[in-house]
């Protein structure tokens, strides 16, 4: 599978052992950054960057690390197709794809610990969307609502 993969400052130490795991897993890597915990970064730039990847089809699946995850996870869902969540337990992961077709994950860098995360990310990469009926359903309306005000422009 091909992974989007991002963070900012502070999901770079996490980010980089992510990185690593999921090549050892055999997923190919897009890393769209940061490569360096150094200098500050800035969230929504690399939430940005892992959403329009996933958006564009250019990767199946997005990885977003920023300190809490939050700031990733509402970065990521302005980027229309985009379904990101903060996941940091198995269930949300995997049940999160399978009825919500999640296609992006975000990490607290400074939250979940190494274990749990490739725990988390294990479950996020091997669920399937059901399909079923009142998911498909649910979903098209979670698309209506984002069609609806897309149009609508930045109005807030």
């Amino acid at each position: 599978m091909i992974i989007a993969l991002g963070c900012d400052h502070a999901g770079f130490p996490l980010k980089k052992l992510v990185h690593a795991w999921l090549e050892k897993k055999g997923h190919t890597v897009m890393n769209l950054g940061v490569d360096t915990d150094e200098f500050p970064a800035d969230y929504p730039d690399y939430a940005c960057a892992v959403a329009e990847a996933v958006k564009d089809r250019k990767a199946e699946r997005g990885v977003i690390v920023c300190g809490s995850g939050v700031g990733a996870t509402i970065a990521a869902n302005k980027v229309p197709g985009v379904r990101g969540c903060m996941c940091h337990d198995t269930f949300s992961a995997r049940q999160g794809v399978e009825d919500d077709d999640m296609n992006t994950l975000c990490l607290g860098g400074r939250i979940i610990g190494q274990e749990l995360a490739f725990e988390v990310l294990n479950a996020f990469l091997n669920a399937k969307f059901s399909g079923l009926d009142r998911h498909q359903r649910r979903k098209d309306k979670v698309t209506a609502i984002e069609r609806t005000y897309s149009k609508m422009g930045a109005n807030i």
